[in-house]
């Protein structure tokens, strides 16, 4: 039975992507939908690793002391050599969180946790994920995308403003689009397992065979669970019995320890390295987002936070345009988006060169909180500023202040949900009128805000009558000096919107 329905956005694929893209709509009156073909969510682990930067996204909507609850730091890498012996070194260079950025060094938690705390925000938020639903075909026209939607009762039509391919490096929609997907298989296939795997500690990620491609093998207790993910490169041709038995066989050829039983397999896959990144991200009212928009090697931890990232840049500005900004806003997402993951795979695959070798360290390189939109055309600096810490485009960084009332108050509270945020540095607050959906803070003495220990002031650099507009993704959206308001304000007409 064929029925038909309506909404602003239908979102296909409810991995990291598309969950953050569904809370982040959800969180701004957006009606959408947000359907995975998989009858049951993934299980597995493919993705364990949360930059610093994906993290202030996940504090943004309301999540990241949830993972940190039931996730954990990366351990030391254990080396183990042939003749028994071993040595540790860090997986991941320290990095202490420091005003600025609250969030020095990555968390562990396998993708199958991290996409179950995301549906439980959406469900908060009042969204849900269809399971068992796959696009069957969609067309476009002028006033959006009709799309058919195979489900457990049949046939349906729905009638979409916007479209989102988050469908995986396979993408349907992409591959529908005709949409090309260049780039190169790495000559590496690897096994990726996740097992309950007795004789060896779990403190430590232990690693056999480091710098031959064909005995390394790398065993990693999985934080906030009892399993261990094994992960190793494996010839390029031939069947691969991923079994209790076959994954037993296969960690004493490459541990000759006979001590460590694999027990119970929870998943496992087989894989070939690519690096892959498509040549538009939009093609009139659909857009791509995730692995549909570029596929990485696992090294580094980069796809499941470039990802996210993508969802987060997209979905405020979805959400301005249905609430009135002007169309153009969404030209914005590719134009900021495609050189990150560009650069993103670079990073990656020169750490998988580097892992061959086994010399592979994650650095700050890795985090992502020095990536920014610097050279964006929503990036405005009126004018620029010599001394200025930022510039427009940049990561908005964190600061602890003070209340005139005495309280703490922390930066990123400000910032905190789906507006914009106007700080004012000891500023005249008359010279800009209030604005919906902009919260406006003025820092200084005899303001609401003060800088007691000049954290806000090392971070940012802003002289005095200086404001700063950030957007809702936490990026300097405009910085202006006092005698430059009217650039502001032109900013502001164009680019916020109510349901911004």
């Amino acid at each position: 039975m064929t029925q038909s329905s309506s909404v602003d956005v239908l979102i296909c694929g409810a991995g990291a992507s598309g969950l953050t893209l569904g809370i982040e709509l959800a969180r701004r009156g957006v009606r959408f939908r947000l359907i995975e073909k998989q009858p049951v969510p993934f299980q597995g682990s493919r993705g364990k690793g949360i930059q610093p930067r994906t993290l202030e996204i996940f504090d943004d909507i309301g999540v990241v002391d949830r993972m940190a609850a039931i996730g954990g730091p990366y351990p030391l890498v254990r080396h183990h050599a042939a003749d028994g012996s071993s040595h540790d070194a860090l997986a991941i260079a320290e990095a202490a969180a420091t005003p600025a950025e609250p969030y020095g060094t990555p968390l562990m938690l396998p993708q199958f946790l991290t996409e179950g705390v995301l549906r439980d925000r959406l469900v908060e938020l009042g969204g849900r994920v269809e399971f068992g639903h796959t696009l069957a075909g969609f067309t476009q026209a002028a006033e959006g995308v009709t799309a058919t939607i195979a489900g457990p009762n049949g046939e349906e039509t729905v009638c979409a403003r916007y479209l989102i391919a988050a469908d995986g490096g396979r993408s349907f929609i992409r591959r529908t689009l005709e949409i090309g997907f260049p780039g190169k298989e790495l000559g590496v296939r690897a096994i990726v397992a996740d097992v309950n795997l007795s004789g060896l500690e779990r403190d430590a990620w232990h690693r056999f065979g480091d710098g031959d491609m064909q005995r390394q093998i790398a065993l990693c207790p999985l934080a906030g669970t009892d399993l261990f993910q094994i992960q190793a490169p494996i010839p390029l041709e031939g069947e691969v019995d991923l079994s209790v038995a076959g994954l037993q066989a296969f960690v004493l050829e490459r541990t000759g320890r006979h001590d460590l039983r694999v027990e119970q397999v929870h998943w496992a896959s087989a894989y070939s390295m690519s690096a892959r990144l498509a040549d538009h991200y939009r093609v009139g009212d659909v857009f791509l987002v995730g692995d549909a928009a570029h596929v990485h090697p696992p090294t580094g931890g980069q796809g499941l936070n470039t990802s996210t990232q993508d969802a987060y840049n997209l979905g405020w500005k979805l959400a301005a345009v249905l609430g009135g900004a002007p169309a153009a806003l969404l030209d914005t997402y590719e134009e900021e988006r495609r050189p990150i993951a560009a650069g993103m795979l670079g990073l990656a695959t020169r750490m998988l060169d580097a892992l061959k070798q086994g010399s592979m360290r994650r650095t700050r390189e890795t985090q992502q909180l020095d990536l920014g939109y610097a050279g964006s055309s929503l990036a405005v600096d009126a004018p620029a500023l010599d001394d200025a810490t930022v510039v427009a485009g940049d990561r908005a960084p964190d600061a602890p202040l003070r209340g005139a009332g005495g309280q703490p108050v922390r930066l990123f509270d400000l910032l905190r949900g789906p507006h914009w945020t106007l700080l004012g540095v000891g500023a005249d607050r008359t010279r800009l009128p209030s604005r919906a959906n902009v919260h406006m803070h003025m820092i200084g003495e005899g303001h609401e805000l003060r800088d007691d220990g000049g954290h806000f002031q090392a971070a940012y650099g802003l002289p005095a009558g200086a404001w700063v507009l950030i957007r809702p993704d936490g990026y300097i959206g405009a910085i202006a000096d006092a005698a430059h308001t009217d650039a502001l304000l032109a900013y502001m007409a164009l680019n916020s919107s109510a349901a911004a």
